[in-house]
């Protein structure tokens, strides 16, 4: 038995234990904590986060199912598992495009629309991670720096929505830990 402090579980809780761990490993647990308790959420509502994120797309209007699939970073064989799901849960309608009969048109419904609309304003998913962080804000503005980083290397294009300023969207955080400052 390792006595040493060294082993597997020693420094379990505290934060730099393990140097060894590189940031993008870090990043990536943390993303799929976050991910599996955002899901859990989600499918309780019978919902999923890439439902939720075709229904965000589709807030703008309606799309193919490629575009949906482009634009939530999934695969078009993904989305078709996902609209499969958002119809059958009356959140989505398919209909032919009458321009190329081959492709099909997505669009929400009013109850797709009011399940997007209540998740968002749930907020579980930045409760998730900004009731766990001193700086949540902080910490977002170096995610976006990282993602918009990451995306213009690759030369792909920056979602407009995320460089968007954000509404004030954690002074229900911020609101608590002013007043313990106080």
């Amino acid at each position: 038995m390792n006595t040493s402090g060294d082993g597997p579980a020693a420094g379990h809780g505290r934060a730099g234990a393990a140097p060894e761990w590189s940031l993008g490993r870090l990043l990536s647990m943390a993303a799929r904590l976050v991910e599996q308790d955002w899901n859990n959420w989600l499918a309780s509502r019978g919902m999923t986060h890439a439902g939720l994120l075709a229904l965000h797309v589709l807030g703008t209007g309606p799309h193919t199912q490629r575009e949906l699939a482009t634009a939530s970073m999934v695969e078009e064989q993904t989305m078709s598992r996902v609209l499969d799901r958002l119809e059958r849960a009356g959140h989505v309608t398919r209909q032919r495009d009458p321009a190329d009969r081959r492709r099909l048109i997505v669009r929400a419904t009013a109850a797709g629309q009011q399940a997007y609309r209540a998740a968002i304003d749930a907020d579980v998913a930045n409760t998730i991670v900004a009731d766990r962080l001193d700086e949540p804000e902080a910490f977002r503005r170096m995610l976006i720096q990282l993602i918009v980083s990451l995306l213009t290397v690759r030369g792909e294009p920056v979602p407009g929505s995320l460089l968007a300023e954000p509404a004030s969207r954690d002074t229900r955080h911020r609101g608590q830990r002013d007043t313990r400052q106080d």
